[in-house]
């Protein structure tokens, strides 16, 4: 077998090469790292089917990646329902269309998804929107009555001479390579986050105070690593982000344009809509969405989410519970 460092050398150069995914996940797995493995199994599944025929040399991988996610998925499905049974949402006492989520997470039910394109998670049965408007969503004042603070709290700091910023799509080796962008490892869009990972960036929100304070008391949605996303983005002049979607349905992604130059455009679905400096734009991200900065100068907004209005208090904490067992799975 080889070694994992010539197999990561291999999937650089093609990330779609089938064996080398395959040997990655069994790499993975013979680590007990299987998390990653399964990541890597599933990568090699999608690869096998975009290139059909397969060579009949690669049958015995692709049967042993599909033995090796069934049994996986299996005790995926055991935990899971344990987990969610100890936290306190057993089968038989869980809201009808959170159990409808976990159903089509683990397959046993087809979602029917309209404009809502979520690639992780989607929970059924909330409204089918592009844009919530601002008028709807009260915290929309206090939040756009900071814009000053906020933009003289960023751009103080890279006047300083100092750029935290790094491109929002960055590589890793534990996860298969997705380029669909093209802009993984790409300045062009980049991001300086306050908030990432399930967890507070202390040394950029030292230099933005007012700001992490301001959005820390809204609605935050907190779902282990996942949420929320506290960030400063910025685009460079002439860059695009190509069309794509979020993870999951059950928050609301909010932008507050802070510098925008003339010739800056944002489409969620088939509506486009301006960026006003100091006007807060609050949207699906599971929807498909585009921007693009055909100026000579950065845009900057600073990011952040929020939980959907139509999800009550009993569905949320089952939402966090579902991620705490999902991260806490270990095969």
């Amino acid at each position: 077998m080889d070694s994992e460092a010539d197999i990561d050398r291999v999937l650089a150069d093609n990330p779609q090469d089938v064996r080398a995914l395959v040997g990655k996940a069994d790499l993975r797995s013979l680590a007990g790292d299987d998390r990653i493995a399964v990541r890597f199994y599933k990568a090699a599944l999608r690869a096998a089917a975009a290139s059909m025929p397969l060579s009949r040399s690669l049958r015995p991988a692709i049967e042993r990646a599909q033995a090796q996610l069934a049994q996986a998925s299996a005790a995926f499905e055991r935990q899971l329902e344990n987990t969610l049974a100890h936290a306190g949402f057993p089968a038989e006492a869980r809201p009808a269309r959170f159990q409808h989520s976990i159903d089509i997470l683990t397959g046993r039910r087809q979602a029917r998804i309209e404009l809502q394109r979520p690639g992780g998670y989607f929970y059924p049965d909330l409204p089918q929107r592009r844009y919530y408007e601002r008028s709807e969503l009260p915290w929309t004042r206090t939040v756009e009555a900071a814009t000053d603070v906020i933009r003289d709290e960023i751009l103080g700091w890279l006047h300083s001479g100092e750029d935290h910023f790094s491109p929002y799509m960055a590589s890793d080796p534990m996860r298969p390579r997705q380029d669909a962008h093209g802009l993984t490892d790409n300045p062009e869009w980049s991001t300086l986050y306050l908030w990432q990972n399930g967890k507070p960036v202390g040394e950029h929100i030292c230099h933005c105070p007012r700001t992490f304070e301001i959005i820390s008391r809204l609605d935050v949605p907190h779902i282990t690593t996942r949420a929320p996303a506290i960030l400063f983005s910025r685009l460079s002049p002439g860059a695009r982000i190509p069309p794509h979607t979020g993870f999951l349905n059950t928050r609301l992604i909010c932008h507050l344009p802070l510098v925008v130059p003339p010739d800056c455009g944002f489409r969620v679905g088939g509506e486009t809509r301006r960026w006003v400096e100091g006007e807060l734009l609050v949207f699906d991200d599971t929807v498909e969405h585009e921007a693009w900065n055909d100026s000579d100068q950065d845009r900057i907004l600073l990011i952040f989410d929020v939980w959907r209005p139509e999800l009550d208090e009993t569905e949320r904490k089952a939402i966090v519970a579902l991620f705490e067992a999902v991260d806490d799975y270990v095969a």
